[in-house]
Formats: structure tokens, sequence, C-alpha cells
């Protein structure tokens, strides 16, 4: 694995070309493209975000985070309505269209974190409140809360996420209230779910953020990606305890291995005008795109299968430019 690694290093997929007949939207990690068919394509790239920042690449990471959503949305079948229909790339998924709710839902199952947005930066220092929850009194760091927090965010055209209680979100007409808890059903059941699949491969699903949109007809459907390492935290269940008791911090296998080791490196959270790309080694992107790879195999139970063609933006480009929906075709993970 090293070896592919190490050889994808200068492969990885960063900005793509498009072409110019297919309306398109760039997120921090996904590209979306608006098909004639009026169908969605989403190309999951490589790049890596955080501390709201694009800060680099991770090899695979893109193959990584699609076809753990794709794994994801296969076991969501008939759980809750998802958005999902097919994936003709390792890269690449079509989906239902749909439009974005305002706000994004973050599902928090244990008292952590290292940034503002945190339940630890809110008990520490916001009065043990978060979007309008009072955190329960005496908890440690990386304790599980007795019951899972919903702890929604604004999603604006530009700058940070905001959270947002439940009330403001009603009161300011931003989602119906019967479609806001509507919202909340699906955000539990699917956090449930990921917690007890996670729990039988020995992994602790810590907490997610699930986005949501409305398709042509008004339906609610689940709509980006589902319990990957980009948008979710993951510990390893069976050194938890020990870890906690010592008052260190638990094993993980998701993103906040590279938050951290920003951190560690030198990168002050506290600064608006420090750049953390510059602390992105080429050592750190090796061993993030290990444990992103190691999580895959450890959620789906299957091994990883590296592509034979390391040039995934000529790769995928080559797919845009000759495009033809492959209808029905979905990818065995």
């Amino acid at each position: 694995m090293q070896d592919k690694i190490i050889a994808a290093l200068n492969t990885t997929v960063d900005q793509i070309s498009f072409p110019e007949n297919l309306p398109h939207s760039r997120g921090k990690v996904r590209e979306s493209f608006l098909l004639p068919n009026g169908n969605r394509m989403l190309v999951v790239t490589d790049r890596i975000s955080a501390f709201d920042f694009v800060l680099g690449t991770i090899p695979f990471k893109g193959q990584v985070l699609n076809q753990i959503s794709i794994w994801w949305f296969q076991q969501l079948q008939g759980v809750v309505p998802h958005h999902f229909l097919s994936s003709p790339d390792p890269n690449i998924s079509i989906v239902k269209n749909a439009k974005p709710l305002p706000i994004e839902i973050i599902v928090r199952g244990y008292l952590t974190g290292t940034t503002k947005t945190s339940s630890w930066y809110a008990y520490q220092n916001l009065g043990r409140q978060i979007c309008g929850i009072e955190m329960p009194e005496g908890m440690k760091k990386n304790q599980k809360f007795p019951i899972p927090l919903i702890t929604p965010t604004t999603k604006p055209d530009q700058g940070h996420d905001e959270p947002i209680s439940r009330e403001e979100i009603i009161a300011r007409g931003l989602v119906s209230k019967d479609m806001y808890f509507k919202v909340e059903e699906y955000a539990l059941k699917m956090f449930q779910l990921g917690q007890e699949i996670a729990a039988r491969n020995d992994l602790i699903l810590v907490d997610t953020k699930y986005e949501m949109g409305i398709d042509e007809e008004g339906n609610l459907m689940v709509i980006d990606e589902v319990h990957t390492p980009d948008s979710s935290r993951y510990w390893i269940a069976n050194s938890y305890e020990d870890h906690f008791e010592r008052g260190e911090e638990p094993e993980m296998l998701d993103k906040e291995f590279v938050r951290r080791m920003i951190v560690q490196k030198g990168y002050d959270v506290n600064n608006p005008n420090e750049d953390p790309k510059k602390y992105l080694s080429e050592d750190l992107r090796k061993r993030a795109s290990e444990r992103y790879i190691e999580l895959f195999q450890r959620i789906t139970g299957v091994d990883f299968q590296f592509p034979t063609n390391l040039d995934v933006r000529g790769r995928i480009e080559t797919y845009l430019n000759g495009f033809r929906p492959i209808p029905g075709v979905t990818l065995d993970v």
C-alpha cells in the first residue's frame, strides 16, 4: 500500500476541466454538474479541507469518500430516502437533483472536538451551551452524552457556518416546523444505524454531519455524503475506555487526525490571518491516505481496490468530455 500511495502523491486530483455544456458548481471537495436528463453528477476530488480552508490533496481520498458514501447509501435503503443512483467511476456518483436545505445537521454522541464550533469548546467557553442546548454538568472531554445532541448550523453563501438552534430555524422560516422535525427524525435514524454498524467493526461513530434537500416533488432526502471521514468522527472502540480513563485522546480514524497534526505543527486556530496549508507536509499526506483507506476497509469489510490508472484527473476529464449517462449502473463496493 505504501508504494501505491507514494506513487499517487503527484497524481491526485485537485482542479479539473469540465465541458461548458454542463452547468457546474464547486464545493470544498466536490465538483457538481447538472446533467441534461435532470440528474446531477458529483465528482469527488482528493482535496482536503480543515478549519474552513482547502489545504491540499490526499492520495485516493476522493475514491475513499465516494465509495464509503455509496456503501452507506446502500445500508440506508428503506431507512431514509437518499439521492444516490449510480457510480460509473470510483470518484463519481450520479444522484437525483435536489435543492439543498439552508441548514446542516450535526449529531453529536460525545463531548469532544478542537475547533470553536466543537461541543468541547462550547462546554469550556460558552457556559455548556450549544445551539440552544445545555450540556450536562460534570462531564469530561471525550465522554459520551446521555443521548445524542442535534446541533444545526446555517449554510451561508460566504463565510463560516454558524451554530443555530431549532427554535431559531423555525422562527426565521429557514425550514418549516414539520419539515425540520422530519430532518431531525432522519438524522437520528441514520446516526443510530451508523453507530450500530460501526460498533460491529470495533469503531465508535462519535459525531457526524448530514445534509438534506428537497427534490422536484417536494420530498425530503439525504444528499451529499454520509458517514465519511470528512463528515464524521470515528474512534477505535476497544481502546476507548482505557484512553478515556487515562485522560488521553482516543485512537482515531478520521480527518480530525489531520487537524490535530496541523495544530501540533504550530497552526494557531485562534489567528484568523494564519493559513494552515503550509503545515500539510508530504508525510502527513501519506499518513492521512493510509487512514482513509483503513477506515474504508474497516467500515465496509471490503478490500480497497487501487485503480490501475493513477492519473485521476485525466481519467475523470476523459469521462466528462465523452459523457454518456449509464442508467442503472451501480458501483459494487
